[in-house]
């Protein structure tokens, strides 16, 4: 079995397609329980393919030659998955409820490769 990680995405252009700024308290409160709902049911069905149940990311800081700075970005969390190829790991994204009830964007996922030399 091979292993990938899958990125989150999250953008302001998908917040504002779902509206959910827009949405009133009760309405959004519903969506997100059904959501918690919907992703732990994700889980549960993909709990065999499942390595690291991963985590929401926060903020961000980047370090490069200039120096540490703060910068956004649109990860908002990830998961590494085993499959059999990088096809069916993607396959296991298909209408995830990080985008399909959630104002998500999308869902990225690239195989997790050995060192070289290892």
């Amino acid at each position: 079995m091979k292993r990938f990680l899958a990125i989150y995405i999250g953008t302001e252009a998908a917040l504002e397609r779902s509206e959910w700024k827009k949405m009133d308290d009760e309405a959004r409160k519903a969506r997100e329980t059904a959501g918690v709902e919907s992703w732990m049911e994700w889980g549960r069905v993909n709990s065999a393919s499942i390595v690291d149940q991963g985590n929401p990311l926060g903020k961000t800081k980047r370090v490069s030659p200039e120096g540490l700075s703060d910068i956004k970005n649109i990860m908002t969390g990830y998961v590494i998955v085993q499959a059999e190829s990088h096809e069916a790991a993607a396959r296991l994204f298909e209408r995830h409820p990080h985008f399909a009830i959630f104002p998500g964007d999308s869902v990225e996922i690239m195989e997790c490769l050995p060192l070289p030399g290892s």
